[in-house]
């Protein structure tokens, strides 16, 4: 999984993958004369759920609706914002009015020129109290929007709102074939229709997705004529394939890369990258079950687990402790919350004082008659968080607190045990980018159904700092905010944060343009190409 193509989708996905390409070390290449022509392929553990940007909350289907589609700005590689569809803006000095220039010459899959109307209508589908999306609420601190010329969308708030230009990095779907249309029913899901530099050819379900680069992109058409996803649910198949040369990408296990890739043949074919995500890897506990609602039981928890070990025996050095919600190395880190470093003495001191004891010393804790059990889910194609959760098993088990593993497949996982909440802990990973605002996972109003807060965290001093966090635009100021946020987090452990794994991508070496920068590896991925000599595919 990678850092969103179209740039400001900075709403966390849930991602099927602990390697989402997000920040890089250097790279040098030499120059060649970009040629069009080959097919990129890449696996997926999972299919796409829906091509629907404002319906879509899962990584498959991210990564590809961020080749598809656009929205009016992005990152670039340094991580600034720059236009997209928009060609400018301008900002009120009271920071509450964005005027937005666009682009006169992009045009939708299927010919018909994009204007303000498509981002005006965009605006209100996604507003739109029918349409089950988990990303309105960026949109809902709008007060008003027009679109007074075709090229001119403008965009007015009451309060001020930090996150407010890199919000209208969301994608932008076609006015004239989903207005007045039922957007949970529409055809589009399927087939749908962007303004992004590919376009879809062709869906087999459960096999793969084409896509076929767009002759009509706005930037140029890109290099690379075709991109596959292949649907491969096992990550050991996908490595085979990997070694056989039929992928060209794969983000490798920490064992893959330090051990079983240190060949002379995968050299010849693969060049390797690791730097640290900007996800990470968390065990969160359903606080509506009873079980978990005692906070002291939750920090116990958190002391039964050895990250380290975790960090050491899983990713192979390959990572970081997470504390919270934000990777180290960012400006809003705070490294001075409580850390809750192996101690299952004070793990067991805790539960026993929450009123768990082996009452008939069977080695399990009870407390009035129901024993200390649980189940933690996680997703089929993920060997890091199965073994994580076999370490996570046997170390709950020396404090008395049985656990069974069920490692599901990825549609199933979202729809029958996330989404409907259907479960008491999980083992999931977090997606994101630069922008702090964590507002759509934290916030008591987002507990909702297919909403991002699955666990169902209330609290009102945290309510307070996302409200308030998202109104000063002072990085200082904001800082203060969100690392008080953290420290509640910490406090309260409607997580246990287990880890910020490196990034450990191959890509296959006939591909040039490959450009390593702070956005990560694939935000360029339009310039990417492969000199004649080389191509692979005349398809």
């Amino acid at each position: 999984m990678r850092f969103p193509l179209l740039g400001a989708l900075l709403l966390l996905l849930l991602v099927a993958c602990d390697n989402p390409e997000t920040t890089s070390l250097p790279g040098v290449e030499q120059a060649l004369t970009p040629e069009y022509g080959d097919t990129f392929i890449e696996a997926s553990i999972g299919d796409a759920s829906t091509l629907l940007p404002v319906l879509a909350s899962d990584s498959a289907s991210s990564d590809i609706n961020g080749l598809l589609y656009n929205g009016l700005v992005r990152y670039d590689k340094n991580l600034v914002i720059e236009g997209e569809l928009a060609e400018s803006w301008q900002i009120s000095e009271d920071n509450l009015t964005i005027t937005f220039k666009l682009r006169k010459n992009v045009k939708w899959h299927d010919g018909v020129p994009f204007t303000s109307a498509d981002v005006k209508f965009n605006y209100e589908l996604y507003i739109d109290p029918h349409t089950p999306t988990a990303y309105a609420e960026s949109f809902k601190q709008v007060t008003s929007v027009e679109a007074p010329d075709p090229y001119t969308f403008i965009v007015h708030y009451d309060k001020p709102y930090a996150p407010a230009l890199i919000s209208w990095g969301m994608s932008v779907h076609p006015k004239h074939l989903l207005e007045g249309q039922d957007v949970t029913k529409s055809p589009l899901a399927r087939k749908p229709v962007g303004t992004g530099p590919y376009k879809l050819v062709e869906w087999q379900s459960g096999e793969k997705i084409v896509l076929e680069s767009n002759p009509d992109y706005f930037e140029g058409q890109p290099y690379i004529k075709r991109v596959v996803y292949r649907i491969i649910p096992d990550t050991a198949t996908q490595f085979l394939e990997l070694q056989t040369g039929s992928l060209d990408f794969m983000g490798l296990s920490p064992l893959q890369y330090d051990r079983q890739t240190d060949t002379a043949a995968f050299r010849r074919l693969y060049n390797k990258y690791r730097y640290l995500n900007f996800g990470y890897t968390y065990l969160g506990y359903n606080l509506r079950r009873p079980l978990f609602q005692d906070k002291r039981v939750r920090k116990a928890l958190s002391f039964a687990i050895n990250k380290q070990e975790i960090i050491d025996g899983v990713l192979l050095g390959y990572g970081v402790a997470a504390t919270g919600p934000y990777k180290p190395d960012t400006w809003v880190y705070n490294p001075n919350v409580p850390r809750y470093d192996y101690n299952p003495e004070k793990a067991r001191a805790l539960l026993a004082e929450s009123g768990w004891s082996d009452s008939d010393n069977d080695g399990i804790l009870d407390k009035d008659g129901q024993k200390f059990s649980f189940v933690i889910v996680t997703n089929q194609g993920n060997d890091l968080r199965s073994k994580t959760g076999e370490i996570i098993q046997r170390r709950f088990k020396d404090i008395g607190v049985e656990v069974k593993l069920r490692v599901i497949e990825w549609a199933t996982f979202l729809k029958e045990f996330i989404n409907p909440g259907n479960f008491d802990a999980t083992i999931l990973g977090w997606s994101g980018g630069p922008e702090p605002d964590q507002y759509n996972i934290w916030h008591s109003s987002k507990t909702g159904p297919r909403q991002l807060n699955f666990i169902k965290f209330e609290n009102a001093e945290v309510d307070k700092l996302l409200e308030e966090g998202r109104r000063v635009f002072d990085q200082q100021q904001r800082k203060a905010y969100y690392d008080r946020f953290q420290e509640v987090l910490a406090e309260e452990q409607p997580y246990t944060f287990l880890y910020v794994g490196e990034a450990l991508p191959a890509i296959s070496k006939r591909f040039r343009g490959v450009d390593p920068a702070p956005a990560g590896i694939r935000y360029n991925f339009t310039e990417w190409f492969v000199p004649k000599a080389e191509q692979k595919y005349s398809r």
